[in-house]
């Protein structure tokens, strides 16, 4: 089992910085990946950015450059780096870590945080 609770959402400006953290507990070393993931009002939730174990990552395409993910090796802390906010990355940001086990793939999610940019 793996807790996952995130912090640093809120309002901000367009043209705007946030920092977003998640904070992760219980069976780590099981932890592959862990991600970000958003969902607007009315859409499907969409991968942000991913990180895996051994540091490899990926982003989602609309980003161009804007977001950050970091964390360590220890799948203790995965951050987002949001810079040059616009209106449209309005969401709910969610916190995801992926555990792989018995040839499967489990998924275990934050509570989300909200992320309005408007001014």
């Amino acid at each position: 089992q793996v807790q996952l609770v995130e912090s640093g959402g809120g309002l901000m400006q367009p043209g705007g910085s946030l920092r977003l953290s998640c904070a992760a507990s219980g069976s780590l070393f099981s932890i592959h990946a862990m991600g970000w993931y958003r969902q607007a009002p009315g859409k499907q939730r969409e991968l942000v950015a991913r990180i895996t174990r051994d540091g490899s990552t990926n982003y989602a395409g609309f980003l161009k450059g804007r977001f950050t993910i970091s964390g360590d090796n220890t799948m203790n802390n995965v951050y987002l780096q949001m810079n040059s906010l616009k209106s449209e990355d309005t969401a709910v940001y969610y916190c995801n870590a992926e555990v792989l086990g018995l040839g499967r793939k489990t998924d275990y999610w934050g509570q989300g945080t909200q992320v309005t940019v408007s001014s």
